[in-house]
């Protein structure tokens, strides 16, 4: 009888922290969504108040009635730049992963700790040399300074190849003996027996790029019709400085395509992360 009160005791508290947190995640979201739809003097007015007096729509028009940017094709111009570089990411990380985990090869584990050392770098530390190449290659102010430089990823490849030594080795020996090549293997077999950590690792790969600011802000200077999403919400907070209204109607849009993108893969991204928790 104690077991069993203290037991309910313990779920109730549970259920009252984590909604006590959820409250205070979602808050931000919550107050921001109104917002959109007041004007500056409403946001600041006192005593604060979440839904506005006055509804208008002056703030969305702002954001897409701006002579020299164009919002809707940065959105598009960032979701293209993110899908090719999850494809691309995933399909050079697989393929690394792969060799590293099946393939024995001269000098693998020289590579596989080189691989590894580039997980321990900070990113910022490289970032201006990484600016010097790609201007020293002409890469600037175009779609592919945006997605190359990050493709290749160490904890991606890391994550892909502990999966893939969790895969029985008799898989590979009776492919081979149907008389499959090593390229034959991976496509057919070891790609559609991935299909929660290509997820994951797919949307990680699609938020990090869709959320990049300071890679674009350093490499996209002139060809606006380039301009990444986070970029041109920052350029809108210094030109419309004061008017939140206009700043947070462009945020909350720009989270209408990775929320589809969550709810469409939902199941692979929860089972994605249980994977992640076991390796």
């Amino acid at each position: 009888m104690k077991a069993s009160t203290s037991k309910k005791i313990n779920g109730a508290a549970g259920t009252v922290i984590m909604t006590v947190v959820l409250i205070v995640i979602l808050f931000p979201v919550l107050w921001a969504l109104p917002s959109m739809f007041k004007d500056r003097s409403e946001i600041f007015e006192l005593p604060l108040h979440w839904l506005p007096h006055q509804w208008t729509l002056e703030n969305f028009r702002t954001v897409f009635d701006m002579p020299d940017y164009n919002y809707l094709l940065s959105v598009g111009s960032t979701t293209l730049v993110a899908v090719i570089s999850v494809f691309l990411s995933l399909l050079v990380n697989m393929m690394a992963a792969y060799a590293f985990a099946r393939i024995e090869f001269p000098g693998r584990a020289f590579f596989w700790v080189y691989m590894l050392s580039t997980m321990f770098i900070p990113g910022i530390t490289i970032l201006l040399t990484s600016v010097r190449v790609v201007s020293f290659l002409g890469m600037l102010d175009t779609i592919w300074v945006l997605i190359i430089p990050g493709v290749a990823s160490g904890y991606n490849i890391f994550f892909f190849r502990q999966y893939y030594l969790g895969v029985p080795g008799y898989m590979e020996e009776a492919a081979m003996i149907d008389g499959l090549s090593r390229a034959g293997i991976f496509f057919r077999i070891f790609t559609r027996i991935s299909t929660a950590p290509m997820v994951i690792i797919g949307m990680s790969v699609f938020m990090s790029y869709y959320n990049s600011f300071l890679w674009p802000v350093m490499t996209i200077t002139d060809n606006t019709a380039l301009y990444q999403i986070m970029q041109l919400i920052r350029t809108l907070n210094s030109r419309y400085t004061g008017r939140y209204g206009v700043v947070l109607a462009a945020t909350m849009m720009s989270l209408i395509v990775p929320f589809a993108l969550y709810c469409f893969f939902q199941k692979y991204i929860v089972q994605g992360i249980s994977i992640a928790g076991v390796k």
